[in-house]
């Protein structure tokens, strides 16, 4: 199954479960894409001692899957795209609903 993740929450829990899910179903073997907007595109910055999130973002990339941020929304905050989440525009977002058989937002 194609998988379409749509982060849109910095809250600790609620991003580290969103990433825990792509992860559990990369591993699994579906195809899943990430796309953060909104407050999302921060949730590569933001640390707490009991949601590791960037380990999460981490096993993501490490098993093949592909985040994706916006571009407008990152621009608002002042920040730029990363390696590990590129800037991407709306465009990118449609695509992946698109491609998606399932798309969750979180």
């Amino acid at each position: 199954m194609r998988i379409g993740i749509i982060i849109e929450t910095k809250e600790y829990e609620k991003a580290w479960n969103a990433m825990r899910l792509a992860v559990t179903a990369k591993k699994r073997g579906h195809e899943v894409k990430v796309f953060l907007m909104g407050e999302g595109v921060v949730i590569e910055n933001i640390a707490d001692e009991h949601f590791d999130i960037s380990s999460q973002i981490k096993a993501f990339h490490e098993a093949g899957g592909k985040i994706l941020a916006c571009g407008t929304c990152l621009q608002s905050r002042n920040l730029d795209g990363t390696a590990a989440c590129p800037i991407s525009t709306m465009n990118d977002c449609v695509d992946m609903v698109e491609w998606a058989d399932k798309v969750i937002t979180l």
